[in-house]
């Protein structure tokens, strides 16, 4: 007898597209904006088929926002691991940012974005707080080598990345290249923003 019972391939098969449909569509249209049917006809399946995978929009944004944060948290450490000094290290992960954004844009605008912030659950700001923490280590070490500003580490991370994160966004619109002279420019200027004097 052949089952008709979808795989367990099939069923994470669905809901990988589930999740990559609403990553497009809440880093370009946003959550508010997004519906449950834009999101099911983006992915190829009935509104329904959500609903067996997730409770709702808001559940997929926290899982999407998830996995963005862990992404961003494993290029930080295996960045962070190289003989490098801090400014190389910086560098070195911001162009794996902006190489991820020139590629595929809703991961970086979902790592780096500051909506929504309300729709987000304990786990997702526990996981933001995560690549955060891997970066302030980065700016921290680089402090106590004196090479960054004195200051609280977390400050400069802050400046560093809202810096990354309009480079990236610049990327992520077509507007830059990523080995665009701007790109560079703006690259050290991010470093500059921090560094010390």
């Amino acid at each position: 007898m052949i089952s008709t019972q979808p795989t367990r391939r099939d069923g994470e098969a669905t809901r990988q597209r589930l999740l990559r449909a609403a990553l497009d569509l809440y880093t370009t249209v946003g959550f508010r904006a997004t519906t449950t049917p834009a999101i099911a006809a983006r992915a190829g399946v009935a509104e329904g088929t959500i609903y067996r995978h997730f409770s709702g929009k808001e559940h997929l944004l926290n899982e999407v926002f998830r996995g963005a944060q862990r992404w961003g948290t494993t290029v930080v450490r295996e960045t962070g691991e190289g003989p490098e000094d801090t400014p190389g290290r910086l560098h070195q992960v911001a162009r794996r940012l902006l190489e991820t954004a020139a590629r595929d844009a809703p991961m970086t605008r979902m790592l780096l974005r500051r909506r929504d912030e309300q729709h987000l659950d304990e786990k997702s700001r526990e996981a933001e707080r995560e690549f955060r923490t891997a970066l302030h280590h980065l700016v921290a070490a680089g402090r106590s080598d004196g090479l960054v500003r004195a200051g609280p580490a977390e400050l400069w991370t802050d400046v560093w990345l809202a810096l990354v994160a309009f480079i990236a966004e610049r990327v992520s619109a077509r507007e830059w290249a990523p080995d665009a002279p701007p790109v560079g420019m703006a690259l050290d200027a991010a470093w500059d923003a921090i560094a010390a004097r």
